[in-house]
């Protein structure tokens, strides 16, 4: 992989689509670097570090060390890594899509989720070994044994919503997998809207499904209706203000959604066992520990001393600096 598809140090890239001679292409952002999708093609990140914010037409997120994140080919996601982190992409055309599915039921969805660390370094680790191998595009482009290597892991990565996917309506796995990407596209614009309530018919109408069907699916899929998800997600991230920021208790609940500060300590006691000032007070230790061992959890995150797929006294001699400027290397 060259250098134009890694955003590094402040660099902010934009991509459009890839080169029909490829099969995927690697892509990545660390350091405050960010890249900007345009191409029309489905694109899977996993943070290896740090955190990130990413910006799409689903809404917002925040990756941080483990979480992954996959966009449909509409969804045009802008990526931007903080001050340490280090996210890694992959975009896959459709025609690479379809030729996998020529060696099994291989699928990936849209939606996010969480990894392991040992998973997170596998994955990593197939990540750096195709970035290293893919052609230049003037050359005949194979679909290549650490490339189908690659698409595999993220498959599994993704265990969860196959089974989830399994539980949709349909007589075929078609079918099924028709109905999924419509109600994993909602739920993405659910997650990526936890600051607001948001309305079933709303989400229906991403869906493109009545509201009761909708409503019907949600449930059958995901276990529980849309209201209670909704209100989940708005809680943990009021839970994430309280942890990382020195907003009022009133001011975290306007920014996650509650109308009033009576329904936000109901909501937050009912979920949490504990008000919202409790709660705080119980994650600052946490999180001042989080900072302070925050080095030693991210080489553990990405390597163990291996840093995607270098060797263990290599990686053990370099600061994280080092490691992050090899990573950037063509």
């Amino acid at each position: 992989m060259s250098r134009a598809n890694w955003a590094d140090k402040g660099q902010q890239l934009r991509l459009g689509p890839t080169d029909s001679s490829q099969w995927l292409r690697c892509i990545g952002a660390s350091r405050l670097g960010g890249v900007e999708m345009q191409a029309p093609e489905l694109s899977l990140w996993l943070q290896a570090r740090g955190s990130s914010w990413v910006d799409a037409k689903e809404g917002r997120f925040h990756l941080r060390e483990g979480d992954w994140i996959a966009f449909s080919r509409d969804a045009r996601p802008v990526v931007q890594a903080d001050a340490r982190g280090i996210c890694v992409g992959v975009n896959i055309p459709v025609t690479t899509l379809r030729t996998m599915a020529h060696f099994g039921e291989f699928g990936l969805h849209v939606g996010r989720g969480r990894v392991a660390a040992e998973d997170a370094l596998r994955v990593a680790r197939l990540w750096y070994r195709v970035r290293r191998q893919v052609p230049a595009p003037t050359t005949d482009a194979s679909l290549t044994a650490p490339m189908r290597s690659l698409l595999l892991a993220l498959e599994q990565m993704q265990a969860k919503q196959r089974q989830q996917m399994l539980r949709c309506p349909g007589a075929t796995l078609t079918r099924k997998r028709q109905v999924f990407e419509r109600m994993q596209r909602a739920r993405l614009y659910l997650e990526g809207h936890c600051d607001r309530v948001v309305r079933i018919s709303e989400l229906a109408q991403r869906a493109q499904f009545s509201s009761w069907y909708f409503s019907r699916v949600f449930h059958q899929v995901y276990g529980e209706s849309p209201q209670t998800t909704c209100s989940k997600l708005r809680l943990q991230r009021a839970a994430g203000l309280l942890a990382s920021t020195s907003m009022g208790v009133a001011e975290v609940g306007s920014a996650s959604g509650f109308e009033n500060n009576c329904s936000f300590a109901r909501s937050f006691r009912a979920h949490f066992g504990m008000t919202a000032t409790q709660y705080r007070a119980a994650s600052r230790p946490l999180a001042l520990d989080s900072q302070t061992c925050g080095t030693s959890r991210a080489r553990h995150l990405v390597g163990n001393g291996e840093l995607l797929g270098f060797p263990a006294k290599t990686a053990s001699r370099n600061s994280t600096h080092n490691v992050s400027k090899r990573l950037t290397r063509s």
